[in-house]
């Protein structure tokens, strides 16, 4: 008897079993669902990075930059994500940054406050700065508020190349502080060593860089290759440098000729001042015309004869 009894015990267990397990399937299948869902919502909302940020350029964007830490973004994250799934019925990209992962769009756009939020139309960019509601997200974008605000000057852009150099500087930035903290705290090396390796780095780096710019400077600017008499049979062919060499032979003969004719002009000058003695008239008679010399040696003659 008691063989029996058992197995008419284990006969009834068994579609209790099964409907347990029916119902276990059950629950673990909607909590799947469940989560792809939630998963589905979340995907609405884009993340943008340093390396794939020029995808807002085109089509029409919501980008809010955020930092975990800050509290009004906080606030704000529940309802940006409610808005992001509203933004593909509405034809606009909802997208979010962390600038503390992010510090290169951080300078791109020139954020000083958060949460920041950008309007982007082709891209043109424009600063939101109407209240913070689903609400009033959907009419901006529903009626077009943006075109009311005016857009950021191309200058400040941030494609443009003085963005472009403050994103480098804030990526710099970003880097010394990984370094000093991780030689501060990985390797043990006090503040003021920290400070003292940056000090010499920035010394070292500037003097090469200095150097660069020299060795440019004297390959774009050769002042002393100018300067060698060996330039230009180097730069020009023999009949040009036998022509240059020949008109600067002429050059220095009109130069010396110009010289004498000046001497002796002012031996004229001087000659005619003084008066011509006899024991040189013969000599410079040749020289000076016949009329003008007779009449200078007479009135000579008449001044000696009345002393």
């Amino acid at each position: 008897m008691a063989p029996l009894t058992v197995c008419r015990i284990r006969a009834a267990a068994t579609p209790w079993r099964s409907a347990l397990q029916f119902l276990f399937c059950t629950v673990v299948l909607t909590a799947c669902l469940t989560s792809q869902t939630v998963l589905a919502k979340k995907n609405h909302l884009r993340v943008i990075t340093d390396g794939n940020w020029e995808e807002i350029l085109q089509g029409e964007w919501m980008i809010e930059f955020f930092a975990p830490w800050c509290p009004a973004c906080q606030q704000l994250q529940p309802v940006w994500n409610e808005f992001a799934e509203w933004g593909e019925d509405m034809g606009v990209n909802i997208a979010k940054v962390d600038v503390t992962e992010q510090p290169g769009l951080s300078g791109r756009f020139i954020i000083t406050a958060l949460p920041t939020i950008y309007h982007c139309k082709d891209g043109v960019f424009r600063r939101y700065q109407g209240a913070r509601t689903k609400d009033d997200f959907l009419s901006f974008i529903d009626e077009k508020k943006w075109q009311d605000i005016e857009p950021v000057s191309s200058w400040f852009g941030p494609s443009s190349f003085l963005m472009n150099t403050m994103s480098a500087l804030f990526k710099l930035s970003m880097f010394i502080r990984h370094c000093h903290n991780y030689l501060t705290e990985q390797m043990g090396i006090p503040v003021w060593g920290s400070y003292a390796i940056f000090a010499l780095a920035t010394l070292f780096s500037g003097l090469a860089l200095g150097l660069v710019l020299v060795f440019i400077a004297d390959c774009v600017f050769p002042s002393r290759r100018f300067a060698s008499p060996n330039y230009y049979h180097k730069k020009h062919t023999p009949e040009q440098v036998r022509l240059m060499k020949q008109l600067e032979d002429e050059h220095e003969a009109d130069a010396e000729d110009d010289e004498e004719e000046e001497e002796e002009e002012r031996e004229r000058e001087e000659m005619w001042a003084r008066g011509v003695p006899e024991g040189r008239l013969e000599q410079r008679m040749d020289d000076y015309p016949e009329e003008p010399v007779r009449r200078r040696v007479v009135g000579t003659c008449e001044e000696e004869e009345d002393t």
